[in-house]
């Protein structure tokens, strides 16, 4: 059996790709005994962000929990690829599991897009409400039809936008901007809402195209904003709140269908405690880095006029209501106000 090193510093790309191809999920051993499986992990989110730790918890538990029979290769930053390649690969059961955004997801699955309607949550706690309830429950089925099962919800955060040019308090001072989306239509259509232009480029160069000025700005929480640094390369921290984002924590239904009922369950229940562990860590953080980030001299954060922003994103609800999920997107609304 090829050993892989699991240590940030010695994974890589294409050893990753190539131990996961070569070796044999199920190992041989003696009659009787039970075969080891070993899976593959894969996220974009940089070393440190709750996603990042989370996730590596994932698989340790996952080992102590099955006395190593089932164990989790994790691999982060993008080392198995960007997030639209690590679905393609999760569809064919190449890579067996990974933590995704809701935009790349939703590029699958439309409705996805649809919790991050312009200012449908206050917090991250009044977006999980919604879905552990039916609305959850319909998106599974919807993962169903793709070829993946949903193993949990984890927080991707209230968004906000940074840039490099000036602070951001009403609609207007986007005008002229240039501001990098994730390829999810509705961060698109919100965007061209206020009144920005949009370009859709990959997360793990963003931080290289805002430096170089490809684009002016972006849109994250506070925490993506700190993990991957991208307060160097834009001073402005403009608090607008805009919209939440979920990342769903996906399985291969490939990979799914090959484990035992049992084994099944131990993986929903170790996902949970995961997802627990990744949504606290991910408000802990909220609250640290807006403190950080209002002291720190070399920035300028400022609060948003969100009237003015939730008046000028109002006609995005409209234009959702009209897609072939519309009905979905009317259910989701009436959810979210309780």
């Amino acid at each position: 059996m090829t050993k892989i090193d699991c240590s940030t510093g010695g994974l890589n790309r294409r050893s990753l790709l190539t131990a996961g191809l070569a070796m044999p999920a199920v190992l041989s051993l003696p009659r009787g005994a039970q075969a080891q499986v070993t899976m593959t992990l894969g996220h974009n989110a940089a070393a440190g962000n709750p996603r990042w730790i989370a996730a590596d918890k994932f698989g340790e538990l996952l080992k102590e929990r099955t006395n190593g029979r089932l164990a989790v290769r994790v691999a982060g930053a993008e080392q198995l690829g960007n997030e639209q390649s690590l679905l393609t690969s999760l569809r064919t059961g190449a890579v067996d599991m990974t933590v995704n955004s809701q935009g790349s997801t939703s590029a699958l699955l439309p409705e996805l897009a649809a919790l991050g309607l312009p200012f449908l949550f206050p917090t991250s706690a009044d977006a999980f409400k919604v879905l552990e309830g039916p609305i959850g429950g319909e998106l599974d089925q919807r993962f169903a039809k793709i070829g993946m099962v949903p193993l949990g919800w984890w927080d991707n955060g209230i968004r906000h936008i940074t840039n490099s040019k000036r602070p951001i308090v009403k609609p207007a001072d986007l005008k002229g901007l240039k501001i990098r989306t994730p390829p999810d239509p509705m961060t698109i259509d919100i965007f061209q809402a206020l009144g920005a232009g949009t370009e859709q480029i990959s997360f793990g160069e963003l931080y290289v195209a805002l430096q170089q000025g490809v684009v002016d700005g972006q849109e994250n929480p506070l925490v993506n904003i700190a993990s991957s640094k991208l307060f160097e390369v834009n001073k402005f921290i403009s608090l607008s709140a805009h919209k939440w984002e979920c990342s769903p924590f996906l399985m291969s239904q490939i990979t799914w269908m090959r484990l035992s009922p049992a084994d099944r369950e131990v993986v929903k229940a170790t996902a949970k405690d995961a997802g627990e562990l990744q949504r606290k860590l991910f408000l802990d953080a909220e609250t640290k880095f807006a403190a950080e980030f209002r002291a720190n001299p070399k920035l300028q954060v400022n609060d948003a006029d969100m009237a003015a922003f939730r008046e000028a994103s109002a006609k995005v609800y409209d234009t959702w209501k009209t897609k072939p999920f519309g009905d979905f997107v009317d259910r989701l609304a009436k959810a979210a106000k309780g």
